[in-house]
């Protein structure tokens, strides 16, 4: 598990959302081997629930997300799965 990445991805999403909770994986160790992987870059695995999702399609949250880590898409990810959702 890469902890300075998550941390990474965790200090940039609080910084630019209202992140109310916030769970990051890293399952890069299930594709060890996959052309991805052969980088460096992982695969993670990204749980959120933000107030700036409120009336947001899916689309536009991953969009949202993606904005934020964009630097991080470059050099450090290379597959993110995302459960983003609004407070209840």
């Amino acid at each position: 598990m890469n902890t300075e990445r998550i941390q990474r991805m965790t200090g940039l999403l609080q910084h630019h959302l209202n992140v109310i909770e916030l769970n990051i994986d890293d399952d890069s160790a299930k594709h060890a081997g996959h052309a991805g992987a052969k980088d460096g870059r992982g695969h993670f695995k990204l749980q959120i629930y933000a107030t700036e999702f409120s009336g947001l399609s899916t689309l536009q949250r991953h969009r949202l997300i993606y904005e934020v880590l964009e630097g991080m898409m470059q050099t450090d990810i290379h597959a993110l799965s995302i459960n983003a959702s609004e407070p209840h």
